[in-house]
């Protein structure tokens, strides 16, 4: 007996339910990574620059190092998914987010010799760059699997809420932690949090890596960086609002600042809650092209804002903006590879936002510098443009290939 249009309609919301509840555990491993990452975060600039006498730049560098070492690994990662499969490349990347932890106990035990400290410090931020491209890329690429490829924007969306709000408690936990027990504590909570999901995982079924052609890496690469460049320089939002916001405060004498990045965190998290079914809707370039003009806009507001609130809606309109873009353009980034790659595609292409994130603070800074704030604003405003204009011509691109397929 067949199910009538009413009826589906009706079972709708238990299906979506029991997808999602296939999609959870494995984003899990998501969350446990991203909350090593903002644990030490909340700490590490101020414990370099003030306890060890290290200055501003060397401290900014040394958290730099991760991004350096996601960006560089996160090919690696995919193809690693690809072959061995998404279970054990998660937990590969586990077992390296938990030796980050290791290397932040050490650098406290060396606390007192300089070089020793820091060198200990310098190869957890490595081992955290190297977990951070293993576990998340391995848990989209799990979390695919155990759903289904239809199910690909909400598996992706489902992993930023993961990403957001474990940033959202590892960093004031973290701040709560070293003043108290030292920064040796920060890495024995790494460490633990780690270990523990290293079993979980260990304990779940794992989906096979799908066999067939291995696209070249070259290839990729060049079918990759179009929607890749647009994911980066729409991404400078976010750069720019994560590291300068409370400087940006500080310099106009606003109290508050916590409540931008409280903004910003609220409505992208809203947003791939209540909104990600629209890429399949819509189309992904369609949400995109959307979510760049909704971004630019709030990148505008704070520009001009002349009081705090004005700054929360700038900042609250940015993360709406922004949400979406990722899974949008990395669906159809992955459209004209075969599954057999898509591990490497997704590596790839998430690789674009590790780049973003590292050039958008020396870039924005030298604005800041030479012309203020509001024009650091009104050019991260101007990157999101060029990535809407990039996604219009890639669009139209793709409907001219469709027409004459």
């Amino acid at each position: 007996m067949s199910t009538t249009p009413s009826q589906l309609a009706e079972l709708q919301p238990e299906i979506d339910s029991r997808v999602t509840l296939r999609i959870l555990p494995v984003v899990a491993f998501t969350f446990v990574c991203y909350f090593s990452i903002g644990i030490p975060l909340a700490i590490l600039p101020s414990y370099v620059h003030l306890h060890l006498g290290v200055s501003t730049v060397l401290a900014g560098l040394l958290i730099s190092l991760q991004y350096i070492a996601t960006f560089a690994s996160r090919p690696r990662a995919g193809h690693m998914a690809d072959t061995l499969g998404p279970k054990r490349t998660v937990m590969w990347g586990l077992l390296a987010c938990s030796l980050s932890g290791g290397f932040i106990v050490l650098a406290g035990l060396l606390r007192h010799s300089l070089g020793l400290c820091l060198g200990s410090l310098v190869l957890s931020r490595f081992a955290l760059g190297v977990g951070e491209s293993m576990s998340s890329t391995g848990a989209i690429i799990w979390g695919i699997g155990r759903v289904g490829e239809a199910e690909t924007a909400r598996v992706i969306s489902w992993n930023g809420v993961a990403t957001y709000v474990s940033l959202a408690i590892g960093a004031p936990l973290g701040a709560f932690l070293e003043p108290r027990w030292g920064l040796g504590s920060i890495g024995i909570v790494v460490m633990a949090v780690g270990g523990v999901s290293l079993f979980c995982a260990s304990r779940m079924a794992a989906t096979e890596a799908h066999r067939g052609e291995r696209v070249p890496l070259r290839r990729i690469l060049l079918g990759v960086s179009p929607y890749g460049l647009a994911l980066a320089f729409g991404g400078m939002g976010f750069g720019v609002i994560a590291t300068f916001i409370t400087l940006y405060f500080a310099h106009v004498r606003w109290d508050g600042a916590a409540l931008s990045l409280t903004a910003y965190g609220v409505c992208f998290v809203l947003v791939r809650l209540l909104f990600s079914g629209l890429i399949n809707r819509w189309g992904g370039f369609v949400v995109a092209i959307v979510s760049f003009a909704v971004e630019a806009v709030g990148l505008v507001v704070l520009g001009v804002a002349g009081t705090p609130h004005h700054a929360y809606v700038g900042a609250g309109l940015t993360g709406l903006g922004f949400s979406l873009v990722f899974p949008s353009l990395g669906i159809e980034a992955g459209r004209a590879f075969p599954l057999s790659s898509r591990g490497t595609v997704l590596g790839i292409y998430s690789a674009f936002v590790d780049l973003s994130l590292f050039l958008t603070g020396p870039i924005a800074g030298a604005v800041i510098s030479g012309y203020g704030y509001p024009v650091m604003f009104y050019g991260a405003a101007f990157a999101v443009l060029l990535s809407l204009g990039g996604t219009v011509w890639m669009s139209l691109r793709q409907e001219e290939r469709n027409a004459v397929a």
